[in-house]
């Protein structure tokens, strides 16, 4: 009934920017915390950001904080993923989840189907 679809991936140089979508669909996610997760080839997913249903909270790995921001619009029931000064090591596919309160785990309930970010030099 809930679905979740990324959307801006593709691939950049190092250095550049790149702004990721989540649409959820089928009902309004209130009192979710949403964010996102990536996968990068032969290694374990790992948590990236995410941020409460009323944008209040935020959490970043150590990886993405200065670089990567989450913000959602709740409206458009869209959470995004800014991210610049991209570097090699952020190669990856990006999930977005959903999770019912506030902390979002590697068991969120819900998943987008992913989206690829590569970055070259």
């Amino acid at each position: 009934q809930v679905q979740l679809v990324e959307s801006g991936g593709g691939l950049v140089q190092t250095g550049d920017s790149l702004r990721l979508s989540c649409v959820a669909s089928g009902r309004t996610l209130s009192g979710y915390v949403m964010g996102w997760f990536r996968q990068a080839p032969g290694q374990d997913r790992e948590f990236v950001a995410s941020i409460s249903w009323g944008g209040s909270t935020t959490r970043y790995a150590d990886s993405a904080k200065g670089r990567f921001t989450v913000s959602r619009d709740n409206a458009k029931n869209t959470v995004y993923l800014q991210m610049n000064r991209l570097k090699l090591e952020d190669t990856a596919v990006y999930f977005c989840a959903a999770e019912r309160g506030v902390v979002l785990t590697p068991k969120a309930s819900h998943w987008g189907q992913g989206t690829q970010v590569t970055v070259s030099s």
